[in-house]
Formats: structure tokens, sequence, C-alpha cells
């Protein structure tokens, strides 16, 4: 196939794919950044809830960290006492250890941090006073059950 295409348009596909093999393993690039910033930002929560970091650094604790499940909590017993665990074998390459209270802690904070994400964007959404339903056209009577999501008479 390659022996009928002109000269010129011969020499540009090379080129085009290496282009888009660059911009392809740029965009991945930025989304394990984006990612490894998310979980940078989780175990910063962590942390504020009462969680403590355990770093791997021996090969026994190498090995039970990579037994655990990445980024997620794990309830242990260990005696009488109940921790959560939550491995990050990316980032830090340590262990978060928490009691019944830092975990209640963490969950209390991320329903806090919920509730205010949804009030900002509440706030958001209702805070631009010059915001005109007038100005994306006719709108028809607003029916008995509520709010039209559409044009009517278009």
């Amino acid at each position: 196939m390659r022996a009928h295409l002109p000269h010129d348009t011969r020499r540009r596909l090379p080129r085009a794919s290496v282009v888009l093999g660059a911009l392809l393993a740029l965009a991945a690039l930025g989304a394990c950044e984006s990612q490894q910033q998310m979980i940078a930002e989780h175990e910063d929560r962590l942390a504020a809830a009462g969680f403590v970091v355990r770093p791997a650094n021996t090969p026994e604790r190498q090995a039970m960290l990579a037994r655990l499940p990445a980024h997620t909590f794990v309830m242990r017993q260990n005696g009488d006492a109940v921790h959560y665990v939550y491995a990050d074998p990316l980032v830090c390459g340590c262990l978060y250890v928490g009691t019944q209270q830092a975990y209640n802690q963490y969950k209390a904070n991320q329903l806090a941090q919920h509730l205010a994400d949804e009030q900002l964007m509440t706030a958001q959404a209702y805070s631009d006073a010059a915001w005109s339903w007038q100005a994306w056209g006719p709108w028809g009577p607003v029916p008995v059950a509520g709010f039209v999501y559409g044009p009517v008479g278009w």
C-alpha cells in the first residue's frame, strides 16, 4: 500500500503518527499526575482524621503492603482493638493506620466536605443576577408539574 502513495504523503504519515503518539503519551501522563494528586489529597484527609502513616521501609512491611488492596479501607483486628488500614503502594509506599475513632472522623469530615461542596454549587448556580431565561428564546407557560426543560413554540 505504501508504494501507491505519492512521495510527500509517505513522509507525512510517519511524522503524523509520531505526533499522535506524543500527544497520547502527554495525555496519559496528565491523567497519572491528576490521579496521584487525588490520592495525595485523600491521604491528607486521612492524616487530618487521625490516621498514622507507617512507611513500608522493610522487606517484611513491603510484602505485607503488597498483600492489601491498594487505596481501599480494610478493617483489621489486633487483639481487642479494631484498626482501619489504607494501603498506598503507589504514592508514598506506606500504610495509613487508624482507630475506629479516626475512621469515624474521616467519614464525618467526608460528609461535611460533601455538604460544603453542595452548598457551594447551589450558591454558584443561583448567584448570577444578570441571568435571563428570556435571552434563550420563548418559553411557554409553566405546567402544573413544574418547569419545562425545553423551548415551547420553536
